[in-house]
């Protein structure tokens, strides 16, 4: 896994509220809409430190990918048929 280029600061999102958008609508009275407040917050600390977690994590776990060459190999892993054809028709046979 790699992810380049994010920063705080680009991580934020925009505020919005729904009182913002009733607001604009023209709604008028108490019997409008309630109020939804929204906001997003990020540490900047917890951010670097996911990123710098997901930088140095392996793309591919080697470890799962032997233990399953192994069963594979060794004839132990368990195959489904009836699941399998369940998958394919499931996913239109893409």
């Amino acid at each position: 896994m790699k992810i380049d280029g994010i920063s705080p600061v680009e991580a934020q999102l925009p505020l919005d509220t729904v009182a913002a958008r009733v607001a604009g609508s023209g709604q008028t009275g108490t019997q409008g809409a309630a109020q939804d407040w929204t906001s997003f917050h990020s540490d900047t600390n917890s951010v670097l430190s996911l990123t710098s977690q997901a930088l140095s994590s392996p793309e591919i776990r080697q470890s799962t990918v032997d233990a399953l060459r192994q069963s594979v190999n060794s004839g132990q892993y368990p195959v489904d048929a009836a699941k399998i054809a369940a998958a394919i028709s499931d996913s239109g046979g893409e």
